[in-house]
């Protein structure tokens, strides 16, 4: 299975790459194919033969794209076939259970129900932090 979706994406990155190359190397409608290959104004002289490069370049790109859409298809389906199916449950049994009694206001508020208590005192510590040393002096 690996090295058929290997395969597949070899040839769909190849496909691109050559879809790229061809669409830049066409003209608009407006522009002389053979001009772009030396042909100046001499049809039959061009690279692509009298009927211009417009036809060869422009059904290869086809071509191309066809092959780029059945890469990408495949990789899409034989995706798909890798990955384990999904539980048939619902969303909501993954969330956990509410608390048993619900909590007073004095509980949910910091403070609320009882005299402020004295804050610790704090002292400095023996020893250096970990990772002081690492800490370049000035």
């Amino acid at each position: 299975m690996n090295v058929l979706l290997t395969l597949l994406l070899v040839v769909q990155i190849l496909a691109a790459l050559g879809m790229i190359g061809l669409i830049l190397m066409q003209h608009g409608k407006g522009a002389d194919a053979g001009a772009a290959f030396g042909g100046g104004g001499a049809g039959s002289a061009s690279l692509f033969g009298a009927s211009g490069g417009a036809n060869f370049l422009s059904r290869t790109t086809a071509v191309l794209a066809g092959i780029f859409l059945a890469c990408t298809l495949g990789l899409a389906y034989f995706g798909n076939l890798r990955q384990t199916p999904a539980s048939s449950g619902s969303v909501l049994e993954a969330v956990p259970s509410a608390p048993a009694a619900p909590a007073t206001p004095e509980q949910q508020i910091p403070g609320a129900g009882s005299a402020p208590a004295a804050a610790p005192a704090t002292s400095a510590p023996a020893a250096p932090a970990p990772g002081a040393g690492e800490i370049p002096a000035k």
